[in-house]
């Protein structure tokens, strides 16, 4: 079932929709077309209480700014890229310098999460597919692009993200999206460092100052890093570790074991006991950045919900940061002949 209702306008006069997935389980998204931006995600626990598992505003003027990027789709390239350049064919491309000397996800004030996307329903399919159409040269990347974000909620508490890109040029296409998970619920008001994390990650790959990848792709065997075992996310976060220093905690990209191009696996799991939730995680791409929310300016959300630090955690299917620049990264380059076609799935249990 899909539903739509009016979610106010840009400060250029857009209309901006909110679309609502339902499914028969009392589970339902709220996606607008400003950004293709998850507002809301509810979902039942053991019990069958509902709650509203993601950060977020009740009102659009409030993503106008929304810096900690809630619910974004994030694009065309997601996390860093170092000083903010990449090659193609031996012509550089040159990207916004946002983030010390680096681009992160693209440009905060102009991305894919700052753009009115066209809207289409399938309500066969309950489904919404958001469509985006880029020039040539768009804030720095060749070609003329089209971009689709499909968001769908199934049979089964699953809500599913594809996302496809076709260009006429070759150009770099890493999107993902950005949503802040807390399963106790949004206004539950207390941080995530009690819920339970598994990765189907025997390695990550390390990070220097800037948070841009050493090019190292280390074990998380003996280190606060490992999660192939299900531990707490604050078991070891409070550890001595370099790593954890450089970024206040969890924020680096986790290399998915037994990768294979447009397989799409089992990656990550969340449990909050307390809650009677847990998430599931679905990608056929070869990276996730998790992220444990250490940089999350406090702030009231939806509802006058205080967002504290560590307020919600981050899930970010991907390509590794800085894949463009980094060898030994695979470089997801994709040209008129090659378009680009990912799947990630949050499923709810």
């Amino acid at each position: 079932m899909i539903t739509e209702k009016k979610f106010g306008r840009t400060l250029d006069k857009q209309e901006v929709v909110l679309y609502s997935l339902k499914n028969e389980n009392g589970m339902q998204a709220d996606i607008m077309n400003y950004g293709a931006i998850l507002v809301n995600l509810f979902v039942p626990n053991k019990a069958g209480e509902v709650a509203d598992v993601v950060l977020g505003y009740d009102r659009v003027k409030d993503y106008f700014v929304n810096g900690s990027y809630f619910g974004a789709t994030v694009g065309p390239v997601a996390n860093r890229t170092e000083k903010g350049c990449f090659e193609i064919d031996e012509t550089i491309y040159n990207l916004v310098i946002n983030d010390n000397d680096n681009n992160l996800h693209t440009d905060a004030t102009a991305g894919f999460h700052k753009v009115v996307w066209s809207a289409e329903k399938n309500e066969e399919g309950n489904e919404v597919v958001f469509s985006y159409r880029a020039k040539d040269g768009e804030l720095g990347f060749p070609g003329n692009r089209e971009f689709k974000v499909t968001y769908k909620l199934t049979s089964d508490n699953a809500l599913e993200i594809h996302y496809y890109a076709s260009t006429d040029k070759k150009t770099l296409v890493n999107p993902t999206n950005h949503s802040y998970f807390n399963l106790k619920g949004h206004d539950c008001e207390q941080t995530i460092e009690d819920e339970k994390l598994w990765l189907k990650a025997s390695h990550y790959t390390k990070v220097r100052m800037g948070a841009i990848p050493t090019g190292e792709i280390a074990p998380v065997a003996g280190t606060p890093f490992d999660f192939t075992q299900m531990k707490t996310v604050s078991q070891d976060i409070g550890a001595e570790n370099v790593q954890l220093a450089l970024v206040k905690g969890y924020d680096h990209n986790f290399v998915i074991d037994d990768y294979e191009e447009s397989k799409v696996q089992k990656i990550a799991e969340v449990v909050d006991e307390k809650a009677g939730r847990t998430m599931e995680v679905y990608s056929d791409l070869p990276g996730v950045q998790f992220y444990s929310g250490n940089n999350m300016v406090p702030e009231f959300g939806k509802e006058d919900a205080y967002y504290p630090v560590r307020g919600g955690l981050c899930l970010e299917t991907q390509f590794f940061p800085n894949c463009a620049n980094q060898d030994g990264f695979i470089k997801p380059v994709i040209g008129p002949e090659k378009p680009f076609a990912s799947t990630t799935i949050y499923k709810f249990i």
